[in-house]
């Protein structure tokens, strides 16, 4: 009886369990499609799926229908307007009776969410008007739910929610057609570094972010090397695959290639347990295994571009199926590698003859034909244009440059579009020479100048008829060993992009989670910008269009009977647009220079209404420094109510001291870049660099660190935006540091906000909150660190200058050992906490870069030739103390290099694993299952060298969750740090 009765008990239990079961299930609506659903129909409701079991532990089913008629419980609808929805020759949906009149206007990209409630069900309508419309929209729909997507990866709330469905009557518009990033070659922080791994798991990113767009730039030979990005070569110089016969050297970043102020370096020299992080000594980009510094064979050199060419075909035909557009270039006017040109001379003909060019462009481009999918090709102009004006001969050989390229795409039958781009919009004596030059449907666009520190160039709203791309920094080169926040400013380009009339948005960057922030504020600011207060056209504005206050009060200002008005100016202004009445005027514009102290540093034309009637003013050159001149111009008309002072920039940027503008009964003066003095009116205040930043960041905050501390955690960031003290600059190359004479205490009073951050650290909760907030507040200790390091290095340095002014050799070495040696073992001390700071929170191969960078560029200079000279004059090696470890003495860590969320047909999940311990580990397992169902299978961590694994899942073709355990130093560690109970997902799209 005993025996019979459990075995009744057993049953109910299993039929209660099932029934209680079919009730959790059904907490989560099902996901309905057509069965005729396109591939972004059908990714957005695997996506829909995924994410809404990350939230609640509850996989939706995913129904195929013809008809919403056979709907019987609450849904989510995905659906592309007109599918679906509507029976033929009916005007009124299934679902909701809502008439076919009443769905908004939806464009290519539009997107819209509707909640329906009728007979006691809900039903939520994501319609867009294309594949991609439905996709942004199914993301759009996933953060309201608290999901948050960045370039690194995805954040999702650890802890499980019952799903309720909001009510939405949203429709999503992009402000720009086109949205997204340049990622930037040369060093290793950025694609220099990428694999095919990291593009997919970067491109896979990009529409979560609500963007379509990504571009790379190549450097050509000599300029500092001729990178694979792009081939330059004949048409007869590859195959109908795309496989080049002919070529060069050409390279990527790797350890053993020494340029950008980088040493060669073995990966087995770095130090503190850095070398556990690379697989072998010449580490870079796998395009360059087997060839490193540079191919040396002409079989080698075709192997390098041929496989950087199996990357792309790959990575850009993954991005074309998720809608992402994708552009490559070269430079203008083209540098033509010598081989090629020995290749050309041997044929009988001139390289630099027009025809060659056009040539060499009609290889290049039918080999991208026959290689990989590309959308758009562009030409970046010269980087001197930035600083210096061009000349006749510049200008003559770039305009012919475009000039053939254009000629050549149309007769190789290019399927691309072409482009400019380039650190300027234009030639300094023509900004705007591009909207003259190439056809209409070329597009233009440009970095920001001085690396972004220069707002987008105004020269943008004087271009028209054509498509516009404003490209921000949304990090600069010189900080690039440092963290950098820069989400005001993303919001200030953005609004300046669009009352200019760009079409396209896009941020220059190299690393990737380092700038969450600033790419998710940039992404954000495409779609809405309900914070910008600018007017939303320059036909509106009224006042100075950018500029800087400058004084000059300590100085005599000579030539002039009001000398105060030219003791404050407006440097780096670009237009000034004053409402008058309409009439006929007198208008006398006041320069000073008090900057630039030699002939051709500062050069620019002027413009009244249009009309150019200043050209290559050099103020210094006309009367030197604080010395006023002025220039007056009688019968201006105004007949628009607004008098037009244009600025065009040449060399540097404009400026100017006062305005007077004097018709009949009107009299205007404006003291430029000051306050009201004598009977002349206060400027307009400076132009603000950045806008406010808090309402992002506290949505930021809440989504990356819970709720706890996002307030106060967002005032800190808020308050820092913009203003960091960043402790480094391009010094011999990016991110390098110089000996700081100023007072350690001084430099720490600018780094009180770290303490402040660290003052929450008690207050975050759940596993990835915290590894997240440790990643934030470990970077601001590791960049105080720096500054607090070139601080020790100029105390080192007068110690070292100290003894070295003594003659005798032996007490230059008394002096060194007594003064200098002690702060030489405060700078290594300094370095191990930098270097545990690095290798605590790197997490992808951009922060390997940075890893190599200390090794390649600062360490050489800041602590190892130091070293080196400090032997010299001890006569003899310093004590073990001064000097750095090779052995990682941390906690163990792993990480995964490439956070892949989606995988194609016939495609692996192949992982490369990083562990950090001081031992070898003890176990190294990946778990996976098909996501959300059965039980977790294990497979072994295959060993490749140092701390470097990889994995490769046995699931195919099916949406997998997977996490990786690792046994280290009596220590188990996870990834991801949510494991595993929040673990890592890939869906596998068909």
């Amino acid at each position: 009886m005993t025996q019979k009765l459990f075995c009744w008990i057993f049953i109910i239990f299993l039929i209660l369990d099932g029934f209680a079961s079919c009730v959790r299930q059904s907490k989560v609506p099902e996901i309905v499609i057509s069965k005729e659903a396109t591939f972004l129909e059908s990714m957005s409701a695997r996506e829909l799926r995924r994410y809404i079991y990350l939230l609640t532990g509850e996989l939706a089913p995913i129904r195929k229908l013809d008809y919403l008629d056979s709907l019987k419980n609450s849904a989510i609808i995905v659906s592309q307007k007109g599918r679906l929805l509507f029976k033929e020759g009916e005007a009124e949906s299934v679902v909701g009776k809502i008439p076919l009149e009443k769905f908004p206007k939806l464009n290519p990209e539009d997107y819209w969410l509707k909640t329906i409630k009728q007979n006691g069900k809900t039903y939520l309508l994501i319609a867009g008007g294309d594949g991609a419309g439905i996709l942004y929209g199914t993301y759009y729909f996933l953060e309201k739910l608290g999901v948050r997507y960045y370039l690194d990866g995805d954040v999702v709330p650890e802890n499980k929610t019952v799903f309720q469905m909001p009510e939405l009557d949203e429709t999503g518009r992009p402000l720009f057609r086109l949205r997204g990033i340049q990622a930037f070659h040369d060093f290793p922080e950025g694609p220099d570094w990428w694999n095919l791994e990291n593009y997919k798991a970067i491109l896979g990113q990009l529409p979560k972010l609500r963007m379509n767009f990504f571009g790379l730039h190549t450097y050509p030979e000599k300029g500092p090397n001729a990178e694979p990005t792009v081939w330059i070569g004949l048409p007869s110089d590859f195959g109908n695959d795309g496989k080049v016969t002919f070529s060069y050297p050409s390279s990527y970043q790797n350890t053993l290639r020494g340029n950008w102020g980088y040493d060669a370096k073995k990966t087995s020299d770095f130090h503190c347990g850095a070398s556990q992080l690379f697989e072998r000594d010449d580490y870079g980009n796998d395009v360059m295994e087997g060839m490193t510094p540079e191919p040396k064979t002409p079989e080698d050199s075709n192997k390098v571009f041929n496989r950087a060419a199996a990357v792309f075909r790959d990575a850009f035909g993954f991005a074309q199926s998720l809608g992402v557009k994708t552009c490559v270039g070269t430079e203008t006017a083209l540098t033509i590698p010598e081989l090629v040109q020995k290749r050309i001379r041997e044929m009988g003909k001139n390289p630099k003859d027009p025809s060659a060019v056009k040539e060499l462009y009609k290889g290049m481009f039918s080999r991208i034909a026959a290689a990989y999918p590309l959308d758009y090709y562009w030409f970046w102009t010269w980087e001197g244009w930035t600083w210096d004006d061009a000349s006749p001969e510049q200008i003559k050989a770039v305009t012919s440059d475009l000039e053939q390229a254009v000629i050549a795409a149309k007769e190789a039958q290019a399927p691309f579009k072409l482009a400019t781009c380039g650190w300027v919009l234009g030639p300094p004596s023509n900004r705007t020479l591009f909207d003259q030059a190439p056809p209409k449907n070329v597009a233009v666009s440009c970095i920001n100048r001085e690396v972004g520190k220069a707002p987008v160039d105004p020269g943008f709203s004087r271009i028209e008829g054509r498509s516009k791309w404003a490209i921000p920094w949304m990090e600069d080169d010189p900080s690039l060993t440092s963290p950098q926040l820069w989400v005001g400013r993303m919001r200030r380009d953005a609004a300046d992009a669009l009352r200019y009339g760009c079409d396209g948005l896009l941020g220059i960057h190299w690393r990737t989670r380092m700038l969450s922030a600033n790419v998710l504020a940039l992404a954000r600011a495409a779609w809405d910008q309900s914070w910008n207060t600018l007017p939303k056209n320059l036909s509106e504005e009224a006042g100075p269009i950018t500029g800087q206050y400058v004084v000059f009060k300590d100085k005599q200002i000579s030539g002039t009977k009001e000398p105060a008005i030219y003791q404050d100016i407006r440097d780096r202004v670009f237009a000034y647009y004053v409402p008058v009445p309409n009439g006929v005027y007198s208008v006398a514009l006041k320069f000073c220079e008090g900057e630039i102290d030699r002939k051709r540093g500062r050069i620019f034309d002027v413009l009244l209404q249009g009309k150019k009637v200043i050209e290559k003013l050099d103020i210094f050159e006309r009367v030197g420094m604080f010395k006023a001149l002025d220039f007056t111009f009688k019968n201006v008309q105004v007949t628009d109510g607004r008098l037009a002072i244009d600025f065009a920039d040449r060399i540097h940027y404009p400026v100017i001291a006062g305005i007077v503008i004097q018709g009949k009964n009107f009299t205007k003066k404006i003291n430029c870049g000051g306050p009201a003095v004598l009977d002349y009116e206060a400027d307009w205040p400076e132009t603000p660099r950045y806008m406010a930043s808090l309402d992002f960041y506290r949505d930021w905050a809440e989504n990356q660190f819970g709720k706890e501390a996002f307030n106060g955690i967002a005032e800190i960031f808020a308050k820092i935006d913009g203003k960091l003290p960043i402790p480094v600059n391009w010094v011999g190359g990016p991110g390098g540091l110089a000996p700081d004479k100023r007072p350690w205490e001084e430099i720490y009073n600018n780094f009180q906000f770290v303490d402040e951050l660290a003052a929450l650290q008690a207050k975050i909760v759940g596993k990835g909150c915290r590894e997240r907030f440790d990643y934030w507040l470990k970077n601001f200790e590791y960049m105080r660190e720096i500054a607090h390091f070139a601080c020790l290095w100029a105390k080192y340095n007068q110690a070292v200058d100290l003894a070295k002014a003594e003659k005798d050799d032996k007490a230059k070495a008394t002096l060194a050992r007594e003064r200098a040696l002690p702060i030489r073992i405060e700078m290594g001390g300094s370095l191990r906490e930098i270097f545990g700071y690095l290798l605590e929170t790197v997490s992808n191969t951009g922060e390997l870069g940075t890893i190599a960078n200390w090794e390649q560029h600062l360490l050489p200079a800041a602590w190892e030739k130091p070293g080196e000279e400090l032997k010299k004059i001890l006569g003899t090696d310093p004590p073990a103390e001064t000097e750095l470890s090779k052995v990682y003495d941390g906690a163990p860590r792993v990480f995964v290099t490439a956070q892949r969320t989606s995988l194609e047909p016939d495609e692996e999940l192949k992982l490369t694993i990083i562990v950090l311990a001081k031992d070898k580990p003890q176990e190294a397992y990946f778990y996976w299952r098909e996501m959300g169902k059965g039980q977790f299978q294990s497979v072994p961590l295959m060993h490749i060298a140092r701390g470097v694994y990889t994995v490769t899942c046995p699931g195919k073709d099916v949406d997998i969750e997977y996490y990786i355990k690792v046994r280290a130093d009596n220590r188990e560690i996870y990834y991801p740090s949510t494991a595993p109970e929040l673990n890592q997902t890939v869906v596998f799209f068909r």
